[in-house]
């Protein structure tokens, strides 16, 4: 064998050949970062996603007890028990203590700057100073009485409906003439960015 046919069987890369792989495996190498990347975000998005569905979950479940728990007109006759619009409502709900007799509270739910805040005044028999915490509860600026509890954040708004004379309502009907029958319903709608409609949960008054 020849000396010229050994030197051309041991030869090595050449530039070109080693910047065309060097190309190529950089090219990959972004190409599964970029895979990758796309991966952790949705990951991200969905565990987000689920933590948001869970707090919604735990808020509906605490709706729902406080709606089970309206009180009737055999305890507070014809006062006030329940009030709805686009983003807040209200509600006068039955509390129970060990070894103590019932007592009423007054519940509200609003959504304040994205998040939805639960707030319940403390506990009476009494039913002048129900009208009293009903009233305040109502007004624009809430009681220092009713400490905020926040329930879930990142919110759009909150719809809410009440069932009302056999159908669902925006807001309740008291007008003498139509005789409006008491809500037996409320449905709460909540609104998250980006979803195309809210997450929506109907609720029985009252246990019935």
């Amino acid at each position: 064998m020849s000396q010229h046919q050994s030197q051309r069987r041991y030869r090595g890369f050449t530039l070109v050949e080693l910047l065309v792989a060097i190309s190529i495996l950089a090219i990959l190498a972004v190409l599964g970062w970029r895979g990758l990347d796309g991966i952790v975000r949705a990951r991200i998005a969905l565990t987000q996603e689920m933590e948001t569905t869970r707090g919604m979950q735990l808020a509906f479940a605490q709706m729902q007890s406080d709606c089970e728990h309206l009180a009737g007109r055999e305890i507070i006759g014809r006062r006030p028990n329940l009030q709805w619009q686009e983003g807040r409502f209200m509600l006068l709900r039955k509390v129970y203590s060990e070894n103590e007799p019932t007592q009423l509270v007054v519940v509200s739910y609003r959504v304040e700057n994205g998040a939805l805040v639960r707030r319940e005044t403390p506990g009476t028999r009494d039913l002048v100073q129900v009208e009293a915490l009903w009233q305040a509860a109502a007004g624009d600026t809430p009681s220092a009485s009713a400490p905020p509890v926040v329930l879930q954040t990142g919110l759009a708004g909150m719809q809410v409906m009440g069932y009302q004379n056999d159908q669902w309502r925006p807001q309740l009907l008291t007008n003498e003439i139509d005789q409006p029958q008491d809500p037996s319903g409320l449905q709460v709608g909540l609104l998250v960015p980006g979803q195309a409609g809210p997450m929506v949960k109907s609720f029985l008054l009252g246990g019935t």
